[in-house]
């Protein structure tokens, strides 16, 4: 707990017609967004809000669920509530890597491979891919880092005959479509990206470190060359506590 914070509280106003969590909530939340509480600095406990506040533990339950909920902070059985880190946030952006899209947020990207092998394409995937079940690709399924903080786990399948050296490459922590354009001449030209809301179970709970049953956010991306062809195709699991999608919208004239 951060020292000295105990002896700041705000006051509550029970005159209000606000309900007392809400004033709460969003003191906790000021306190946040202005800097006093970093990311995963610990809140006061509990018992220690209901004293600081003369509220109730129903109350500070649900300004600290309110909370968690919007993703500012996180609940961790035992240990108490801590400062969630910012979420990164996704929209509308020119096509990148993983890789790209942490160095434009000022993060260090890193790897763990879990598999790397040539497969027969399953059927799903081939019809993604446009060719026929059974089509040799190249599947890597990797555990991504940021500042060596697990952030999502992807899984892109290549058609083997669009870079047949793939599997030989050093794929760690390298750009994957920046060795497809260097060694092997493919651009990744376009592609069509769709998200859905799921929760993080089993193993994809363990890989990401987040209690199963966790937010998350699946996504899966058919990647175009300039000519129409796939070239890849990606599902991932990404962490729903260190992710966002933000879209920026536009009125278009009548």
């Amino acid at each position: 707990m951060k020292p000295g914070a105990l002896d700041m509280p705000a006051t509550l106003d029970k005159r209000l017609p606000i309900p007392l969590y809400h004033q709460l909530k969003m003191i906790l939340l000021r306190d946040i967004e202005s800097g006093r509480w970093k990311a995963d600095d610990r809140l006061p406990t509990e018992s220690d809000l209901e004293r600081l506040y003369g509220v109730s533990k129903i109350t500070v339950r649900q300004a600290l669920r309110d909370l968690a909920e919007s993703g500012y902070v996180r609940r961790e059985q035992g240990r108490g509530t801590f400062v969630a880190r910012p979420r990164l946030e996704q929209g509308p952006r020119a096509l990148s890597s993983f890789t790209e899209e942490m160095r434009h947020h000022g993060l260090r990207s890193g790897s763990r491979i879990l598999q790397s092998a040539v497969v027969p394409c399953v059927a799903a995937a081939a019809q993604k891919l446009a060719v026929e079940t059974g089509t040799l690709v190249f599947l890597l399924k990797r555990l991504r880092l940021a500042e060596g903080e697990p952030m999502g786990v992807q899984t892109a399948c290549i058609p083997l005959h669009l870079a047949p050296g793939l599997p030989g490459d050093d794929l760690e922590n390298a750009s994957l479509y920046e060795i497809l354009q260097s060694k092997y001449g493919r651009i990744a030209a376009h592609a069509h990206e769709t998200h859905s809301a799921v929760l993080a179970e089993g193993e994809d709970a363990r890989l990401l470190g987040v209690p199963s049953g966790s937010p998350a956010l699946a996504a899966e991306r058919i990647t175009y060359l300039a000519d129409g062809h796939p070239m890849e195709f990606v599902t991932a699991i990404m962490r729903g506590d260190r992710y966002r999608i933000v879209l920026d919208l536009v009125k278009e004239p009548r």
